[in-house]
């Protein structure tokens, strides 16, 4: 079910909501089964993939530590939904790239505003934090540039709602569990939200992960 629920600008699909809706989604499980296990198996390959090379990673800097950067895309990606859900991304914009905040999210609440109608996206719990793909840079040292996929779930709710009759325009007020792809950036130091994708990119992040070299060849140990 592709699905982008609010900062990235699509809505969380409701096609499978309706009582044939979920037949059609059993029936899809069933056939491509097979297919789910072997993406599955993927998935949890380049998630063991990325926990190595962010473990390798913090001989350099603290900076990949994996607990703390959970911490920290929980709070990015709590903070920019606050400030999707209240129209101003003022204070989510250090969370965020300069770029991805004035090329991306304000293109979508102004042409949304324009139409008079508002995005509501609720966040009840952030249930999952999965690494993808870690891509180690080094731009002017300290490893500035370096990128790490992550994969995301929240239960939560997504739609668009008219200004002045309240009326719901597209997406649904129920709550259900929403995965989608964030990509973060080291800026000075800290990790920053550089895009955010609908699930359907995911395969292809993981696809990318077997031809990266190992992270030992690229970033040699260093001295003790």
């Amino acid at each position: 079910d592709p699905a982008l629920a609010g900062p990235g600008g699509k809505i969380a699909s409701t096609i499978y909501e309706s009582f044939w809706g979920k037949v059609l989604l059993v029936v899809l499980f069933i056939a491509f089964l097979p297919l789910i296990i072997l993406n599955t198996i993927k998935k949890k390959l380049a998630e063991k993939r990325a926990r190595k090379d962010l473990a390798y990673m913090t001989r350099y800097s603290d900076v990949f530590d994996w607990l703390s950067l959970q911490q920290r895309f929980k709070d990015s990606f709590l903070r920019v939904h606050k400030g999707w859900a209240n129209e101003d991304l003022s204070d989510a914009s250090k969370w965020m790239t300069d770029w991805y905040l004035q090329n991306q999210q304000q293109v979508y609440l102004e042409n949304w505003k324009s139409q008079g109608v508002k995005n509501i996206c609720d966040v009840k719990k952030l249930k999952t934090i999965t690494p993808i793909l870690f891509q180690h840079k080094n731009h002017s040292d300290n490893h500035e540039g370096s990128k790490l996929v992550v994969s995301m779930t929240a239960n939560m709710n997504d739609y668009l709602e008219h200004l002045k009759t309240g009326e719901v325009v597209e997406g649904s007020k129920k709550y259900k569990d929403v995965e989608t792809i964030w990509m973060f950036t080291l800026e000075d130091g800290i990790w920053k939200v550089s895009a955010i994708e609908e699930v359907a990119t995911l395969m292809s992040f993981v696809k990318a992960v077997k031809d990266m070299p190992p992270i030992e060849s690229t970033v040699p140990t260093p001295m003790p």
